[in-house]
């Protein structure tokens, strides 16, 4: 038996989270208010006695709870996890992403009143939300992906069904363009080599032979990628004794082109000979 709780600030994306498990043959409950968790918990015990116990169950808590609720969150959360495999994942997105959803779909936000305008009734969210947030075993950074490359992304890590093991992503991004919140370890490539500045190659991306080609010339590059792969084989194990079911890997250049690409590449064809369930994703690329 398996439980995800989907939750996250309103505009996150937390209905197309829970759409793409119910199309994966999730039963799946929508706005369940968390003191009625352990009731849920009860109904999955009842399941353990019949032939649906290797059933997979999603439910979706947001705002829409009392305080009460939120405060008892960590408590219900250990006693599903004395009982149950749950995982909780977290949605978010930057602030000005979710006004600028929220002005596009003309959708009133459900802390919104004649009293809180949107901005206000977002920063409220946050604030009721953060007890979830903070034991979330995942957490989605949403604002610059696109409605297919999240439905794509939750596929991979939430809904994979064929891996037994952590589930590693590693991200490629751009420091002009602001850190990954969802990162578990950030590693800065900028000291490297910068493809940028060859003519030749500047439209070209870390994925594209003359680019690799390049990289792959100098020592530095050499001895960074195999420095990251040690420190993660060495760290890797510990984590996943721990049980920890993601890591996000975010491996940041300037641009987001060249360098951080490559790396990221590398390292994704790398731990993919070893484990289950590793993935790669460009931020600015996407």
């Amino acid at each position: 038996m398996k439980l995800n709780i989907i939750s996250g600030r309103s505009g996150s994306g937390k209905s197309t989270a829970l759409h793409v498990l119910e199309d994966m043959g999730y039963y799946c409950i929508d706005n369940l208010p968390a003191g009625l968790l352990p009731y849920l918990i009860d109904q999955i015990q009842q399941s353990k006695k019949s032939n649906e116990s290797k059933q997979k169950i999603a439910a979706s808590i947001d705002a829409r709870n009392t305080l009460t609720d939120f405060a008892e969150f960590p408590d219900l959360i250990k006693r599903l996890d004395s009982e149950v495999e749950c995982e909780v994942i977290y949605l978010d997105a930057k602030t000005p992403t979710l006004i600028k959803r929220f002005s596009e779909t003309r959708r009133k936000h459900p802390l919104s009143n004649e009293h809180t305008g949107l901005k206000e009734a977002i920063a409220m969210e946050k604030e009721l939300l953060s007890p979830i947030a903070m034991r979330a075993d995942l957490t989605i950074d949403t604002s610059t992906m696109t409605l297919h490359e999240l439905r794509d992304l939750i596929k991979k890590r939430v809904a994979n069904t064929t891996s037994t093991g952590i589930a590693l992503l590693f991200q490629s991004f751009g420091f002009k363009n602001g850190i990954p919140v969802d990162a578990d370890f950030v590693y800065d490539v900028r000291c490297l080599p910068n493809p940028y500045w060859k003519p030749s190659l500047r439209s070209q991306t870390g994925m594209d032979q003359a680019v690799i080609e390049f990289l792959e010339s100098h020592n530095d590059v050499k001895h960074m990628l195999t420095d990251i792969q040690t420190f993660i084989e060495k760290w890797l194990p510990s984590f996943q004794e721990n049980n920890r079911s993601y890591m996000t890997v975010a491996i940041g250049c300037t641009g987001g082109q060249h360098r951080s690409v490559y790396i990221s590449q590398a390292l994704q064809a790398y731990f993919s000979k070893t484990l289950d369930n590793v993935q790669v994703r460009h931020r600015e690329l996407a």
